[in-house]
């Protein structure tokens, strides 16, 4: 096994937006008198921002034309704008700028892959994207995951195989599309929603490039 590459999602990954969302999706909800609990928001991570919609209005039982769920669509992501207009640096996950920074010194190609419209836009705020070979975010496919087009677009830009790529992913659906799409998946985050990843992380801290390769040819090793 080669690694040639890494493909990071952006939310619960490279930095802490999954809250922000959150917040604005459950306004959303609310304006119907409905809710959204943390172990629904849990389901949207990965999913697109009309997927997410059609979830929570099926969750809340409501019934709304593609007008109008365009117009909710749209006043969610201006919630969502307001909410991380002042995010910086900060709100980077702890380790993650560490080992960005080990990879791009060791000349490894670096792709984003995520769902996220405003992604793009985010890592300029913090700070990151000059890291970064190629961003493919959700302007620029038409199938969220689990489907791996983001990640499969991400590694024909970069021109590296999906079998050399490490994909590091805070959701089921993440891996789930890493999987398909034949790359190496990596969680980050917790054991019970990324069972299938090839090895999992609770976060990056402490972590080095060497160490990751090291415990995924002793993961696959154990594999039947």
């Amino acid at each position: 096994m080669k690694v040639e590459a890494c493909i990071f999602d952006l939310d619960g990954v490279i930095v802490d937006t999954a809250r922000f969302h959150y917040v604005a999706w459950k306004r959303i909800a609310q304006l119907f008198g409905g809710d959204l609990s943390l172990e629904q928001n849990e389901k949207l991570k990965g999913v697109s921002r009309m997927g997410s919609l059609e979830y929570i209005l099926k969750a809340n039982n409501i019934q709304k034309s593609h007008e109008e769920k365009s117009e909710l669509a749209k006043l969610k992501n201006e919630w969502y704008l307001e909410l991380i207009s002042s995010i910086d640096q900060s709100e980077l996950l702890p380790g993650v700028i560490n080992l960005l920074t080990e990879l791009k010194s060791l000349k490894i190609p670096l792709a984003l892959g995520s769902a996220s419209r405003n992604a793009i836009k985010i890592l300029h705020k913090i700070g990151v994207d000059h890291l970064f070979h190629t961003m493919i975010d959700g302007n620029l496919v038409e199938k969220s995951k689990p489907d791996p087009e983001v990640f499969l677009k991400g590694a024909k830009s970069l021109g590296i195989k999906p079998a050399n790529c490490i994909v590091f992913e805070d959701s089921s659906k993440g891996i789930e599309a890493a999987i398909s799409g034949g790359f190496i998946p990596v969680g980050i985050g917790e054991d019970s929603n990324l069972k299938n990843a090839t090895i999992i992380y609770s976060g990056f801290q402490n972590l080095t490039f060497d160490t990751i390769l090291t415990d995924i040819a002793k993961a696959k090793s154990r594999t039947p």
